[in-house]
């Protein structure tokens, strides 16, 4: 877990997939200089937390849960932390949610993937993120990819594949709170026609230009102004 600021209004993160609290490194302090305490959260078998082999969508719930004893003012979930969240609002009661680049539309993994297939490809991801190929991605800064690369070597696998043979999938079908949904531009998990979708259901949609799935890692001001627009509109 990592915190940033001080106070009663508290703004939860949870991070995505091979990822850490650390991902939240800018994020978190801009937060607490508008008058947050920010917390994120590490993820089973991600970062700080435990591994657990037998893994299901309820653990990770319980996980981010846990780390709040009064609903936040704000949480904010990128890819799977996003998934996570949208399946800990009843618990969590947030006052506002911020969903990033995630679709919201169902499971994200081929049903038919085997448990050998699923580790197959976590192992090859997390083998992936070195410093130095991470290093390639444009705009990411040397902190960006420390934390990223330092965040893959403690990504456990086998949590990981238990989790996605476990879960059947969760399409959101309108906000159960105010919600925000911000995409990097083009994304790869968001539609230009998703995005439409969603703005139908009730969700404000956002984009940021340029950005890539982490789409503050060299974005941060514009991924701010988004938060800073969307929060001021009431």
């Amino acid at each position: 877990m990592r915190a940033w600021g001080s106070g009663d209004r508290v703004a939860l993160l949870v991070h995505g997939m091979l990822g850490a609290a650390s991902q939240y490194h800018e994020v978190g302090p801009a937060l607490a200089a508008r008058g947050y305490r920010a917390v994120a959260v590490d993820l089973p078998g991600h970062g700080d937390a435990p591994r657990d082999p037998a893994a299901t969508m309820d653990l990770f719930v319980d996980a981010v849960v846990s780390v709040v004893d009064t609903p936040p003012a704000l949480a904010i979930g990128h890819s799977l932390g996003a998934i996570v969240l949208s399946h800990a609002l009843p618990r969590l009661r947030p006052g506002r949610a911020v969903y990033v680049d995630v679709p919201l539309a169902g499971p994200s993994t081929d049903p038919r993937m085997s448990a050998a297939e699923l580790r197959e490809r976590f192992t090859a991801s997390r083998a992936a993120r070195t410093v130095e190929r991470l290093g390639t991605r444009p705009d990411w800064s040397a902190e960006d990819c420390r934390v990223e690369a330092e965040a893959a070597v403690r990504f456990d696998v086998d949590t990981a594949v238990a989790l996605e043979r476990s879960y059947v999938g969760h399409a959101v079908e309108r906000p159960a709170v105010p919600s925000l949904v911000v995409r990097a531009d083009p994304s790869r998990y968001v539609s230009p026609e998703r995005a439409r979708e969603l703005e139908e259901m009730g969700f404000w949609v956002r984009s940021v230009p340029g950005a890539g799935h982490s789409v503050w890692y060299g974005h941060l001001d514009e991924f701010m102004g988004v938060l800073d627009e969307w929060l001021g509109a009431g």
